[in-house]
């Protein structure tokens, strides 16, 4: 994820933004409107919503909106003002909302957010790995641990918490046996990562990873995090550098596949750009440490990436086109037309087309069209899409399992 959100200039609305979080929410109070509410000062319905089954969340200004992850259909709008995120709770009826409070949890079957709230000024990224969901909060360094299985309950999950030494804008993830790998860094700098047990004694340490940023766990749990010269890999219980072609080649961003020992991430070799609109993306292999870079012909954005049920790593590029490509040749198979051609923003909190995951469809969102679309990546053919009341931002939607 996570989502998940990128160390870009923050420029016209993003100042504004800034001032009250960096990088996720600037947000307020809540109230749920029905379907048919445009978004905004919508009176709460007096009654419950129906069930959704697999719903997608995507945010517009001001709210969410719920969707059907069948036919599209707008079920449902949750007034919800300011800049908001979302992300895979890691059942099949949760979203993580990070809202300008801190993280809280929507039950997006039952189309309604619940109390369960981890409060905490700037909540960042949002992790899933080996049935637990790790949650960092920018502003304070505290990590949030609990089993998405325990969200049913209605109740805030029993759970683990870590905190960072210094605030910063980090990421952690819990492994299967229970040893907890987590960012190093303070405000101004960040520098690597560590490795705690499950009473908290560090096991490792590594400080090779200047900007170290986002994280990504391939098959065999091998976890990479990003550089501004490479990844940084923790696998057996220790940490490899993987150095980058370039002496700046930032891979921020990645997306793992338990289908693949090999990660797809960004990267970026300009480190003056005011924003860098790559077209090569980078392959690690974690089973080798090399880094191979591949040329799409197209830019792309940190809300292009994901992996497809295969492991094949998926790029959507400002050609308007997914980019499939096999991991292991580091060749695109083949490119599926998806939404009309766009560039991306200057400011990263503006909207732009978002790709999300879920099975064997992929869900791109067109902002300018105010769309979201649904797309069999088997066929490569256009499911179904829907128009609403506005475009939107960041999209997601429940994910069991992983």
């Amino acid at each position: 994820m996570n989502t998940s959100i990128r160390n870009r200039a923050v420029t016209g609305t993003a100042l504004a933004l800034a001032v009250s979080a960096v990088l996720t929410a600037c947000g307020g109070d809540t109230s749920s409107s029905d379907a048919t509410s445009k978004g905004g000062g919508s009176t709460p319905s007096a009654t419950p919503a129906a069930s959704v089954q697999d719903p997608l969340v995507a945010t517009f200004d001001g709210g969410l909106y719920i969707l059907d992850g069948k036919s599209l259909e707008l079920t449902r709008t949750i007034d919800l003002p300011g800049f908001n995120r979302v992300n895979p709770a890691g059942d099949k009826d949760h979203v993580v909302v990070s809202t300008d409070r801190g993280f809280r949890l929507l039950n997006a079957t039952r189309q309604a957010l619940t109390d369960i709230e981890y409060k905490g000024a700037k909540p960042g990224h949002v992790v899933r790995h080996a049935g637990k969901t790790v949650l960092f909060t920018d502003g304070t360094g505290e990590v949030n641990v609990f089993a998405p299985g325990d969200l049913g309950t209605g109740e805030k999950p029993d759970g683990r918490t870590y905190r960072s030494a210094e605030a910063h804008h980090g990421v952690a993830i819990e492994l299967s046996d229970g040893r907890l790998l987590t960012t190093l860094g303070d405000e101004e700098k960040r520098t690597g990562a560590l490795v705690v047990d499950k009473d908290g004694k560090e096991i490792a340490r590594s400080e090779n990873c200047p900007g170290v940023h986002g994280e990504a766990a391939a098959r065999g749990e091998a976890i990479a995090l990003g550089c501004e010269d490479g990844v940084l890999i923790y696998k057996d219980g220790r940490f490899t550098k993987v150095d980058a072609p370039d002496d700046y080649g930032r891979t921020g961003n990645q997306a793992g596949s338990d289908a693949s020992p090999v990660l797809l991430g960004d990267y970026k070799s300009d480190p003056d750009a005011e924003l860098e609109r790559p077209t090569r993306i980078s392959l690690i292999d974690t089973g080798t440490a090399k880094l191979r870079l591949v040329e799409l012909g197209t830019s792309y954005s940190f809300r292009s990436l994901a992996r497809g049920p295969h492991g094949e790593a998926l790029v959507l590029g400002t050609d308007g086109a997914i980019h499939v490509i096999d991991p292991d040749k580091g060749t695109v198979e083949k490119k599926i037309p998806a939404v009309g051609q766009w560039q991306e923003p200057l400011d990263w909190q503006q909207a732009r087309p978002t790709l999300f995951v879920r099975g064997h469809t992929a869900y791109v969102s067109e902002p300018g069209k105010k769309a979201v679309h649904a797309i069999d990546l088997e066929s490569g053919r256009k499911r179904t899409s829907v128009t609403l009341p506005q475009g939107t931002n960041e999209l997601s939607g429940t994910v069991a399992g992983h």
